[in-house]
């Protein structure tokens, strides 16, 4: 079941000393859920993106929890910069993260990242920072490139998954694979643009982050259902 919640966080705006704000979004938490994927959309967009809901909705349907917040306050998101800010959000997903840890129905499980467009390289930013605490990370027409500066120091599995069609973020994605030292692989999905909006190209990119994620993050973390009971 999906319900709303809202994420304390520190707001940074207009460089004035942090305030306490709070990003609202949706937490889906199937019964038997062991991992918890967690959500960073791309510039310009937030926790309605219908592609990731249409992500976060498979992932659901194989057992996992998904976590799509908005990474921005509405007084931050006013400043277009800020929506290309990497290191702010990244900072936004490893608050999320440690929020999530301390949490009564999320604690114990074992966290991912999933991360489209520059939400890839602020989720692969945090992944370095985080360490082991993030069991993978999967970039779906990311620009892990943006993150080329912390792509060494992250030890979680990495999957970049982008279109075949999509040439320049393909050749942008082949350069930050070889900078990763983790677990690492590129998924190509064929006649695939950026967006993936062809049909059935969303859904492929999907079923190769669900198999990483079973792979990765269902080897650790508790089960929500035998808890409970």
């Amino acid at each position: 079941m999906e319900k709303e919640i809202t994420i304390r966080i520190d707001s940074l705006t207009n460089n004035t000393k942090p305030k306490e704000e709070s990003l609202p979004g949706w937490l889906a938490l199937p019964g038997k859920a062991r991992a918890l994927v967690i959500f960073a959309h791309g510039s310009g967009s937030r926790r309605f993106s219908p592609r990731n809901r249409l992500v976060a909705g498979i992932l659901q349907q194989a057992g996992f929890g998904t976590l799509l917040f908005d990474l921005l306050t509405p007084e931050e998101d006013q400043l277009y910069e800020n929506r290309f800010n990497i290191e702010l959000i990244a900072a936004r997903l490893v608050s999320a993260t440690e929020w999530l840890a301390q949490q009564q129905e999320t604690r114990g499980l074992a966290f991912g990242f999933f991360g489209a467009s520059t939400g890839a390289a602020a989720a692969l930013k945090a992944a370095a920072r985080l360490g082991s605490r993030i069991k993978a990370v999967v970039s779906r027409g990311g620009r892990p490139d943006l993150a080329m500066d912390s792509l060494a120091q992250v030890t979680s599995p990495t999957l970049l998954i982008v279109g075949a069609l999509d040439e320049v973020v393909l050749d942008l994605n082949r350069l930050a694979l070889a900078k990763l030292s983790a677990e690492k692989r590129l998924e190509v999905i064929p006649g695939a643009t950026h967006l993936f909006e062809e049909p059935g190209a969303l859904e492929m990119a999907a079923a190769a982050a669900v198999a990483w994620f079973k792979d990765h993050l269902l080897s650790s973390g508790r089960t929500l259902e035998a808890e409970a009971g």
